[in-house]
């Protein structure tokens, strides 16, 4: 998430939150990113000469995890940071793993550690791509936790595939993401990709990307005096869709560009007057209650959010500072009342932040619910 994809700074934050929150809890910690040679740019280049490596190096250098991460060649023993012997050592005295998506399989390293923990940050998906027969890596794990707080519910359609799920949130270290000040771009805005990976049919019910729902929002722009401007990820070849949005108003920016780095994204959010949310469509038809590493950092930021429901709201206090919708006329309403109370809002969504999503309450809670408390 952070060299495999270099250049995308929301991707990287929401691994950095992990490791800096640790760090700030006075754990030791060791940072592994597998990446496979297809994955490597410019193609064919070998990873200590990658753009994957440089973009990595950079971002462990300016958040002082340059001696205690790595950038792991699937396959081999090949490592941009620290080497792969030194891995083994380091593994062998480790109390816990927190594996994002059981995107780490070296074994040799795995093995070694007593708590491993599979952390879902893509609920839904990950137990539908299961349950459909695609391995996404919950073998050898004595632990899953998942950002998916309705996962186990009656309201939540997730299947837990016979595992017993912790329940968590993203965390945000709070002294990397203060209160904003200034808003620089007066819109509501968003950060994303308009078509993800792995959308799914599961028992007649099509889990899919924010393509799918965004469309039914297409309209908004048009019913509201707000600016809307989306950092979204979208192939020129969606010409249909492409077309679609600038008749309607949104302006749209290429993430590389504005967001590319941990610095960049982290302007851009604390700039933006509020975030419109859209999540996928599979979070809001399973209903599992993921809520997104983002938001919790304009939350953070002092920035209001108007969400898109997928089941959070029975977790999360909603009404000032956060908003859930589920129909236009709901973000509408959203829009009004913060356009009354914007400075009210804005104090509650800072207090959000520090009550709910808070580093230190976040992953000392998920360290004791797994045992390496």
């Amino acid at each position: 998430m952070v060299g495999c994809i270099p250049g995308q700074g929301g991707a990287t934050w929401a691994v950095l939150q992990y490791l800096l929150g640790l760090r700030r809890l006075g754990h030791e910690v060791l940072f592994i990113e597998q990446c496979d040679e297809s994955s490597l740019r410019p193609a064919g280049a070998p990873l200590e000469r990658s753009d994957n490596a440089s973009y990595f190096r950079s971002v462990m250098a300016d958040t002082g995890l340059e001696q205690s991460s790595a950038l792991l060649l699937s396959g081999s023993k090949v490592t941009a940071g620290v080497e792969y012997r030194r891995l083994r050592e380091l593994a062998g005295e480790a109390d816990a793993l927190l594996n994002i998506s059981g995107t780490l399989t070296d074994q040799t390293l795995l093995e070694q550690i007593p708590i491993r923990v599979y952390l879902d940050l893509d609920p839904a998906f990950n137990q539908l791509w299961h349950e459909a027969g695609i391995d996404v890596r919950f073998d050898g794990h004595t632990h899953y936790a998942t950002v998916g707080q309705a996962i186990g519910t009656p309201g939540c359609t997730t299947p837990t595939c016979g595992l017993s799920w912790t329940v968590t949130v993203p965390p945000v270290v709070l002294e990397h993401w203060p209160r904003a000040t200034r808003v620089t771009d007066d819109a509501f805005t968003t950060v994303g990709n308009w078509r993800g990976y792995g959308s799914i049919e599961y028992k007649g019910v099509h889990y899919g990307q924010k393509a799918h729902s965004l469309r039914q929002f297409i309209t908004l722009p048009k019913e509201t005096k707000q600016t809307f401007l989306l950092a979204m990820a979208i192939h020129p070849d969606e010409k249909k869709d492409v077309a679609s949005l600038a008749e309607n108003g949104w302006l749209i920016v290429d993430p590389s560009e504005v967001t590319g780095t941990p610095a960049a994204y982290k302007r851009f959010i604390q700039g933006s007057k509020a975030e419109f949310g859209i999540a996928k469509s599979g979070y809001v038809e399973s209903r599992c209650g993921w809520f997104s590493d983002r938001s919790a950092c304009y939350l953070a930021s002092g920035r209001p959010v108007i969400a898109q429901e997928t089941g959070f709201s029975p977790f999360l206090p909603t009404g000032d500072g956060l908003f859930a919708f589920d129909i236009k006329e709901q973000v509408l309403a959203a829009i009004e009342e913060l356009e009354r109370n914007y400075q009210r809002h804005s104090d509650a969504a800072r207090q959000i932040a520090q009550e709910h999503f808070d580093s230190d309450k976040v992953l000392s809670r998920l360290l004791e619910r797994v045992g390496a408390g």
